[in-house]
């Protein structure tokens, strides 16, 4: 999303706390198209980074950046000026609201009609209410997309090859969904090669047809996606209920031209349409019957048009059109 607002013309600043190793496992190093900012996580170094940063015309807080959350919570609404917006990027909106009607909401609950505009990852209409009823004063869903430099066919490898692969990272609140479709459909169909990527899985018992990668570096996504008959999309608990929320990795498959079966979510055929772009199954057993009478040909035109839908709709230039309009229609400039 920052490349592409940088390719409109706007210069952004990305701060990122030294905290958690981040800066020794970074995907990338430092792009052309942003300014890098690395900063100490004290509350010090954080005012004096905000009151720097009062000249541009935008001030984003993103959620869940891990440290110093409640201190930006309170803090960047007070860098408003005359001639600036302050502005809440929820990344995950249903996590933030459930804390926001908690008894332990932190400084957001007080200061969320303070911010000019509020935009999230997901969740549609059903969020955007939530949050004007929180008291935001605006809220406009800008959903992930496609990078199509980054995403794209390639070609496909052995080590990867496999009839239905599934990348993910393991998280409290999937990794039972991760067992009921992804665990399940293996167990339901013994004939079939599995593969599993993503962090966390080591000592997570499995069926003897599904083999495990490990992390699964973002350079080797799209061979990954490739390779496979079928990748697999399973929502973390929070975004299944609240629909409207298909995740950086749906796009990213589809962007290389991948056969996408997804977990059953209100609101799919907003981004893709089922049995034509997207197969959509409620169960492991559902997905181990779609696997059964997937031809790789049918799987290949699937994907085709999954590619093409992400194309056309869903890139992040489009992406960051809709941010702007979002942006100026909450009275800011984009």
């Amino acid at each position: 999303m920052v490349k592409a607002l940088a390719g409109r013309g706007h210069r952004v600043t990305f701060y990122e706390p030294n905290a958690y190793q981040r800066q020794e496992h970074r995907d990338i190093e430092p792009p052309p198209w942003a300014e890098v900012v690395v900063y100490e996580p004290s509350e010090q170094e954080a005012d004096r980074l905000v009151r720097a940063a009062q000249s541009a015309d935008l001030l984003i807080k993103t959620s869940g950046i891990g440290v110093l959350d409640d201190f930006f919570e309170g803090r960047i609404p007070a860098a408003r000026t005359g001639g600036n917006r302050v502005i809440y990027w929820d990344v995950d909106a249903p996590v933030t609201i459930a804390r926001l009607r908690s008894d332990r909401p932190g400084p957001l609950r007080a200061t969320l009609p303070s911010f000019d505009l509020v935009l999230t990852y997901g969740g549609g209409d059903p969020v955007v209410r939530d949050y004007l009823k929180l008291g935001a004063k605006s809220c406009h869903p800008i959903y992930n997309g496609l990078d199509p430099e980054t995403h794209h066919p390639v070609e496909m490898d052995g080590k990867y090859e496999c009839d239905l692969g599934f990348l993910g990272n393991r998280l409290p609140d999937r990794e039972q969904r991760v067992e009921g479709f992804f665990f399940r459909a293996a167990e339901v169909s013994p004939g079939l090669h599995l593969l599993l990527a993503g962090n966390g899985w080591a000592d997570k018992p499995r069926p003897k047809n599904v083999s495990y990668l490990g992390h699964l570096p973002t350079a080797l996504h799209n061979v990954f996606n490739c390779s496979a008959r079928a990748v697999l999309n399973i929502c973390r608990n929070s975004m299944a209920e609240n629909g409207f929320s298909p995740a950086t990795r749906v796009f990213e498959a589809a962007g290389a031209g991948a056969c996408i079966i997804t977990d059953d979510w209100v609101g799919i055929e907003q981004f893709f349409a089922p049995e034509q772009e997207i197969l959509v199954a409620r169960n492991g057993d559902e997905v181990a019957g779609l696997m059964e009478k997937l031809t790789p040909e049918q799987a290949r035109n699937i994907g085709a048009r999954a590619r093409e839908r992400a194309l056309t709709q869903h890139t992040y230039a489009q992406r960051a059109v809709q941010f702007e309009a979002a942006v100026a229609e909450g009275g800011g400039r984009p």
